[in-house]
């Protein structure tokens, strides 16, 4: 008996020896940039002609409760956050101003989420409306209140959860780009401060006052699209910056804030639609940087591992070996929640009446991959642009363009892919010398240029800044510095957005506010011009070889 009790105790010991060893397991779910993507969609960037169908809110509803099926509260809980960028983009999301989106994100029971640059496109008000429907935390340390210097009433800086006796801290910041990227209406009563000052502030708050025992970042910033190489041109083998006086002109993303900021667990980003199957470890801090693709097409799950002892990150797990933790939302491989789905289809039907009409048809191809500026998709906006209010030269940002529209028959619903935001068509009269400026701006430096029609145009990057331009003509005439000529573009822009600051200089006196929302104007050249054949043209072209012509010459200085 002495020898059987004996056995049962060294078992027992070594069972609760093994238990004692066994890391505690976090899962978290994640997604960034979903703009509105909580409706069923086609995955057209799988196959454009026969895509596979995504399944939205139901399915991710359905892969959340699979996630959370897993806890037992005791070693092994679940985390749901979000990045932010969550309702502009989808008819569901624009029509309803983010109201539809956040009672979504209700069902599921989202624990907390961050804010984006595009949160803020319907105004400040409305952003308030939707999200005093939420059940759960908006969290962002770096937008203040203008007159008081402190966070808006909607947002906390960070939150503590309690998770498998862990004290865990979540900060939210949101990028400063929104200052740079959003009307500066909708954004009068906030400052976006600096996204690294605020990290270095509220850290050691949840470190030391708050307790936490793991520190997550929850912010709208992203990984560059190379991090390996980006990390390389940044900082030396010690992890010594290489940059001096390194300015966050356009704000710091989450490989900078990984390795600059100290006491980063793991930041989950987004921002730049580029979603990686693993995380980005930084080789000095050792901190996590992870981030999502956009539209609602995946989520993200990580499970963090955790010793118990010392309550610190030792290791992670991902649930696929091909997508590691990413997970594609696609219909036939999960079986979407009955009840969100439902729901989903009835505010979807609702937010887009009428989108299916037929109101053109494309002869090719329309793709908004760019070569040097120019892509079919772009191309047809700023002609439709163009010809919409009779303007010699149109323009418009690379950035503008959303999506593709295949040959065949073109929805209102296919536009709206296209143009999801709610932009403005504007025109306005300069002489030739200012139009020049206009498009030496977006050359400049290491800039791409921009999406132009009316004019035939070549530039050098050879040249310095400011005289690139070689030849260029509208209309078909040669450029003339002193001509007047009308412009349109749109109203994002015509605020000074996209580094054309500039256009802030333009007299009001000589621009005409059309009030027509850059959708109906792509709408209305589908009607009138069907079926739309757009051609990559002459139109941009760089060549760092060419010569400038005589016209160009006499006005370079």
């Amino acid at each position: 008996m002495k020898a059987k009790s004996l056995i049962i105790i060294i078992l027992l010991s070594t069972l609760a020896f093994l238990l004692a060893a066994e890391d505690l397991k976090l899962d978290i779910v994640f997604s960034n940039d979903v703009h509105g993507g909580i409706d069923r969609a086609a995955a057209t960037f799988i196959n454009p002609q026969f895509p596979p169908m995504l399944g939205g809110g139901g399915v991710a509803a359905s892969l959340i409760k699979h996630v959370r099926s897993y806890g037992d509260g005791k070693m092994r809980d679940n985390l749901v956050v979000d990045a932010g960028d969550f309702f502009q983009g989808h008819p569901i999301g624009t029509v309803t101003k983010g109201k539809a989106i956040v009672e979504y994100m209700n069902d599921v029971k989202y624990d907390v989420m961050t804010l984006g640059n595009h949160d803020y496109d319907t105004g400040e008000q409305a952003l308030e409306e939707a999200l005093a429907l939420a059940k759960f935390p908006i969290i962002s340390s770096n937008i203040v209140n203008r007159e008081t210097g402190k966070l808006p009433y909607y947002l906390k800086p960070y939150i503590i959860v309690e998770k498998m006796g862990l004290r865990i801290a979540i900060i939210g910041f949101t990028t400063t780009d929104t200052e740079k990227m959003s009307f500066p209406e909708n954004i009068k009563n906030v400052d976006f401060t600096d996204e690294k000052e605020a990290l270095n502030k509220y850290i050691p708050i949840v470190r030391n006052q708050e307790k936490a025992d793991i520190v997550i970042v929850l912010g709208h910033a992203g990984l560059p699209y190379d991090p390996e190489s980006a990390y390389q041109s940044r900082y030396d083998n010690s992890g010594v910056s290489l940059m001096e006086n390194r300015y966050a002109s356009w704000g710091w993303d989450s490989q900078e804030l990984a390795h600059e900021v100290e006491g980063i667990d793991l930041i989950i980003g987004g921002h730049m639609h580029k979603g990686f199957a693993k995380p980005w470890i930084d080789p000095i801090t050792h901190t996590m940087a992870i981030q999502g693709y956009a539209y609602g097409s995946n989520l993200g799950w990580i499970t963090l591992l955790i010793d118990k002892d010392s309550k610190t990150i030792s290791g992670y797990d991902t649930p696929a070996i091909r997508e590691g933790m990413l997970i594609t939302l696609f219909e036939d491989e999960f079986v979407p929640d009955p009840e969100i789905s439902q729901k989903i289809a009835e505010q979807q039907a609702i937010a887009e009446k009428g989108m299916d009409e037929v109101v053109g048809y494309a002869g090719v191809y329309l793709s908004r991959i760019n070569t040097d500026a120019q892509s079919l998709m772009g191309n047809t906006i700023v002609d439709a642009m163009r010809a919409e209010v009779g303007a010699d030269f149109a323009f418009m940002n690379l950035g503008g363009v959303r999506s593709d529209i295949k040959s065949g028959p073109v929805t209102y619903r296919n536009v709206f892919d296209v143009m999801p935001f709610d932009n403005q068509i504007v025109s306005f009269t300069c002489t030739g010398e200012f139009l020049r400026r206009i498009i030496e701006t977006r050359i400049e430096g290491g800039r791409h240029g921009m999406v132009v029609s009316g004019c035939k145009l070549v530039y050098s990057k050879k040249r310095k800044n400011f005289d690139r331009v070689t030849s260029l003509s509208i209309g078909g005439q040669p450029w003339d510095p002193n001509k007047i000529y009308k412009c349109t573009t749109t109203d994002f822009l015509m605020q000074g957005n996209a580094g054309l600051t500039l256009l802030t200089q333009v007299p009001e006196d000589q621009i005409t506010y059309h009030m027509i929302n850059l959708r109906d104007g792509i709408v209305h050249y589908f009607q009138k011009n069907s079926p739309v054949k757009t051609k990559i043209d002459d139109r941009w072209k760089r060549e760092d070889n060419a010569e400038p012509t005589p016209e160009m010459l006499q006005t370079a200085n």
